[in-house]
């Protein structure tokens, strides 16, 4: 099957989130399972000096009259094919300073409209045959980047061709691409593709409307967030259309990149280790908490998080229970970067107890993975969590995850309540209601298993045997892809 993945991101040229992880990883394990993949990219810098022998495949102008190329090369992924790599020619505008989004101010680029409907129009156009040598059964767009993709399907789909089919995935429902609907005449889709049965909300323009309405099929990142957004409580206002196409909705659950995240080949850690060999994973303690300039106590649980600061995370849990941490005898060590209250009170609570609390503001890939190879526990306390894919690097590494119980979080830690601990399937901590007592309690659990080591090293090795295998996600989608060409 010939299938276009259509993203704003992706790992290892550009990561500011788990999208770019999935993005990498899915058409790898697509490709192992057979299949004709390729990827469209925003020509955005990191993109462009990182894909290989790039040649033209077009030079066309946009709804709105910008003159842009569309360029075609590979990614080169170690232990797997090259990824066929398209990505779109328009340096005015991707080639910017900040991130993909924002300036470095943190203010959405006034242009985002064009910037990513751009983004679908060109999935789209490949859809009608603009590669001569190449043209796509399916399209599958990730997140409201790529939104428009299935709505330029909808109504452009071409003449004597077979049908494309249309995939939509919603990685996060927060976040819906919403713009002012002065914006739509610029995008080039019919009357008919606004409306209430279209990409009018409230008044506004929703890319992320978009890909839900026209769209074959819709799949989310876990099974459990698949069933919250349909609630009024998650569904950001798209509850009720959610609700109504609920019959092509399902949720298929992340999975880990195991040539990235493999704590016994990791060349990022400074010691490798794996259940047999877990001496390593000390080593990898006694380092970080060097490095970080913590004290240096083995018998100290060590609490990591990796983490955007945003009040969607729930690190306000974090800091609330930090005190009881660390009256514990607990560490902290935390890496992320996002709202400024955030940062300046965890930079506060550091420069309070430099011995115990270690905070790094910003992203590193291979600080990352020193923090899950050297934790004891991974904190991923979510008010709400599409996903999640920090909680299953902490279970791959033998970082036991905390976790508030909702979406993917719920699909993929099991508490170490007693009755799980007697039958062997408790992999980590959960608290049911997002409030400090429940967090603490939680956290109490943890240093009560830590202290009692036999137990401690059997949920670990449970959690480290997870299974989380990107060949058993890319079935799953190879069916609903069948499903979106069937119509």
């Amino acid at each position: 099957m010939r299938i276009l993945q259509v993203t704003a991101e992706i790992f290892p040229l550009l990561k500011t989130g788990g999208l770019a992880d999935i993005a990498g990883a899915l058409p790898l394990a697509l490709m192992a399972a057979g299949q004709d993949v390729r990827a469209l990219l925003p020509g955005f810098p990191a993109i462009v000096a990182g894909v290989r022998h790039a040649t033209t495949v077009a030079d066309l102008d946009t709804p709105w009259g910008e003159r842009v190329g569309l360029r075609l090369g590979s990614l080169h992924t170690e232990g797997a094919p090259d990824l066929p790599v398209y990505w779109i020619d328009a340096p005015a505008l991707y080639d910017r300073p900040g991130n993909p989004y924002e300036d470095a101010a943190r203010h959405a680029y006034g242009d985002n409209h064009r910037r990513f409907a751009l983004l679908g129009w060109a999935a789209a156009r490949l859809a009608q045959g603009l590669d001569a040598h190449w043209q796509p059964e399916v399209v599958h767009a990730h997140d409201w980047h790529a939104a428009l993709a299935p709505a330029y399907l909808a109504f452009g789909q071409p003449h004597g061709r077979p049908r494309v089919g249309s995939v939509f995935t919603v990685h996060n429902l927060a976040y819906q691409g919403l713009f002012e609907p002065r914006h739509f005449p610029e995008l080039g889709l019919p009357p008919a593709a606004y409306g209430l049965d279209g990409l009018e909300y409230h008044g506004q323009l929703s890319f992320m409307k978009g890909g839900l309405v026209f769209a074959d099929r819709i799949t989310t990142v876990s099974p459990t967030y698949a069933r919250e957004i349909q609630t009024p409580e998650q569904g950001f206002g798209l509850d009720g259309l959610l609700r109504h196409r609920s019959g092509v909705l399902s949720g298929i659950l992340n999975a880990v990149d195991d040539q990235v995240w493999n704590p016994a080949t990791d060349h990022l850690l400074p010691e490798r280790f794996d259940l047999d060999r877990l001496g390593g994973k000390a080593g990898c303690k006694a380092f970080l908490q060097k490095e970080l300039g913590l004290a240096r106590k083995a018998d100290a649980p060590l609490f990591v998080v990796v983490s955007r600061l945003t009040e969607q995370k729930g690190l306000q849990l974090v800091l609330d229970g930090l005190d009881a941490l660390l009256a514990q005898g607990g560490q902290l060590a935390l890496l992320g970067s996002g709202d400024a209250p955030l940062e300046a009170a965890f930079r506060q609570r550091a420069e309070a107890a430099p011995k115990s609390v270690s905070v790094t503001l910003g992203y590193s890939e291979p600080l990352a993975h020193r923090l899950f190879g050297a934790g004891d526990v991974t904190l991923v306390p979510s008010r709400f969590e599409p996903c999640g894919l920090t909680q299953m690097y902490g279970l791959k590494y033998g970082s036991l995850p905390l976790v508030h119980r909702v979406g993917g979080l719920s699909d993929t830690v099991t508490d170490s309540s007693l009755e799980n601990l007697e039958d062997g399937t408790a992999t980590g901590f959960c608290f049911e209601h997002f409030t400090v007592a429940d967090y603490e309690r939680a956290q109490r659990r943890a240093f009560a298993l830590y202290r009692r080591p036999d137990d401690w090293r059997a949920v670990r090795a449970h959690a480290m045997r997870r299974p989380a295998d990107w060949a058993t996600a890319a079935q799953s989608y190879l069916a609903v892809y069948r499903q979106a060409l069937a119509g």
